[in-house]
């Protein structure tokens, strides 16, 4: 180990943090094609990761489950996806993304402020130089999936706004 290491950069953190949220996450069965199928981590819009989230979920298994990531601009890509990161680019269009994600089991990560209020389940929140993250257990519940206990324990827990 160098002397001089970096920190990890603000996304090479949310990255780690999102290849745990998969670990402490069940899917209903028919979230996916069958047994064997891998998680698709989708990144919706601009990818602020670069190649932090490839490098943290590489190799790495959830479940016996292989991890794959894919970027894509198109909504209708995302209905493929277990996990979609929702960047910053696409705030604006926030309802008309979750709109399109309603009925799946799909874990919707995103950044922008109120995220988790106005559907989302995981919001990442900056919190001076840590991250933070709320979860909206509403959200959490239609989707059909099932958090770890420790999971919600680290959480500011969160519901819809109406």
């Amino acid at each position: 180990m160098r002397a001089q290491d970096s920190p990890p950069s603000e996304y090479q953190l949310k990255a780690a943090f999102i290849y745990n949220f998969a670990k402490f996450v069940d899917w209903p069965p028919d979230a996916f094609t069958d047994e064997k199928s891998p998680i698709a981590l989708c990144v919706y819009g601009k990818d602020p990761f670069g190649s932090a989230l490839d490098d943290a979920v590489r190799g790495k298994t959830s479940g016996n489950r292989n991890i794959g990531v894919r970027r894509t601009k198109k909504l209708q890509d995302l209905n493929a996806c277990q996990i979609v990161f929702v960047s910053n680019s696409e705030s604006e269009h926030l309802r008309e993304i979750l709109a399109g994600l309603r009925g799946s089991s799909a874990l919707i990560i995103g950044e922008s402020p109120h995220f988790a209020e106005q559907g989302g389940q995981i919001q990442f929140v900056p919190e001076g130089k840590r991250i933070r993250f709320t979860i909206n257990v509403d959200s959490v519940n239609r989707a059909r999936l099932r958090m770890s206990s420790k999971l919600l324990a680290l959480a500011e827990i969160v519901h819809d706004t109406k």
